[in-house]
């Protein structure tokens, strides 16, 4: 009688462990397309991501290299004070996006060229992404006003 509620309990043992290691890779997997990782322009140009990989540039846009195009086009560098990434953008920007101020794009990185297919623009004077803001810092472009 015994040995049969070992074998009981080892078997509801390692059924419950097949369930978590299965569970564990499909989470796994499901994550791999949502994440995004944030880089800034220094990153970028230090070591290029592959051109399939999606990733969060962020930044000043570049006063000056605001260019519109046709259409909804519109091509402008990105810059951390270390370094300036092209960025080519295909949509309706945010009413609040212009040169000086703080971005984060997603896209990816082609032939030297940061194509984003979403850009986020700062809602207010004092906003600034966490992530551009430690990257500007880094750089020691960016400091905090005063309050």
């Amino acid at each position: 009688m015994k040995t049969l509620k070992k074998q009981r309990r080892i078997q509801v043992i390692a059924v419950a462990a097949v369930a978590l290691v299965l569970a564990t890779v499909l989470i796994g997997t499901a994550m791999q397309d949502g994440i995004n990782f944030f880089r800034s322009p220094v990153q970028v140009m230090e070591e290029p991501p592959a051109d399939n990989e999606v990733f969060r540039l962020g930044g000043l846009v570049e006063e000056g290299s605001l260019v519109r195009g046709q259409g909804t086009s519109v091509t402008f560098s990105v810059t951390d004070g270390g370094a300036s990434v092209p960025v080519s953008f295909t949509g309706v920007l945010p009413d609040l996006f212009e040169e000086n101020q703080g971005m984060i794009g997603t896209g990816s990185y082609k032939d030297g060229v940061f194509v984003a297919t979403e850009i986020l623009a700062k809602h207010d004077e004092t906003y600034m992404p966490k992530e551009v803001m430690d990257a500007l810092k880094e750089q020691g472009v960016y400091v905090e006003p005063e309050s």
